[in-house]
């Protein structure tokens, strides 16, 4: 089974599942794997990635993958809300798909909101 670790050491994804004002976030989801199980973890993404794809509040998802040989993976998916997100990675048929990820990868998944910054982007 994949293994979690938190991408932000003061506020846990877990925490963050807590707290839902009914706007839309953004799913940040880095992924580390040994060059040898690069195939098994895409396998493991495409299958929890179309299991997540049917819930309520899924908006859109693409998988990234780092360049000159990188065997790092950025998942960014989008949700209507965190309750939505909270209530799909709760879904039994999810979990069960976790433990086909390899058990030498490592997951780092978090929750974001866009922002503005004037002149540069707008939330």
């Amino acid at each position: 089974m994949i293994k979690f670790v938190e991408m932000d050491a003061a506020v846990s994804v877990g925490d963050q599942l807590k707290e839902d004002d009914g706007n839309p976030v953004v799913l940040i989801n880095t992924f580390t794997v040994p060059p040898e199980d690069t195939d098994a973890l895409l396998a493991a993404w495409g299958r929890d990635a179309a299991v997540m794809k049917c819930q309520p509040g899924f908006i859109s998802t693409q998988l990234h993958r780092g360049i000159a040989g990188s065997h790092v993976f950025l998942n960014y998916a989008v949700w209507q809300s965190v309750g939505h997100f909270r209530a799909a990675f709760g879904n039994p048929e999810f979990q069960a798909e976790l433990g086909n990820y390899p058990a030498s990868a490592t997951a780092s998944p978090h929750l974001f909101r866009k922002m503005e910054v004037p002149g540069i982007c707008t939330a």
